[in-house]
């Protein structure tokens, strides 16, 4: 029996580590996570929410998503998966974007 309540009070002790976290890099707005797919991911874009780039914001949605989990709904999992998805697809454009930028340049360059 008493190592029974050791087990269960370690395990209390281990579930709640992400309530102490804290972050500098991104400051989202209150309530942001419940609205809709592309203002969660047109906010968390901006510079002043995440000032270390979109993989900051990609890191916060999933850091929510992993968080709250099993006390979402499957609408709002689906919601928050696809504001994911659409902050990785701003990110690959933007690389996509800086790569052709590079490329064109030194094509100039060498010209």
């Amino acid at each position: 029996m008493f190592i029974i309540l050791i087990k269960a009070e370690e395990k209390i002790k281990t579930q709640k580590w992400v309530q102490t976290i804290t972050t500098d890099s991104t400051s989202p707005p209150e309530g942001i996570f419940s609205k809709d797919a592309e203002t969660i991911a047109r906010v968390m874009a901006r510079k002043d929410v995440s000032p270390k780039g979109i993989g900051s914001a990609i890191r916060m949605v999933q850091y929510f998503i992993n968080r709250g989990w099993k006390g979402l709904s499957k609408s709002r999992k689906k919601e928050l998966e696809k504001a994911k998805r659409l902050l990785q697809e701003k990110m690959k454009k933007k690389i996509e974007g800086a790569l052709a930028l590079n490329l064109s340049f030194s094509v100039s360059f060498n010209s």
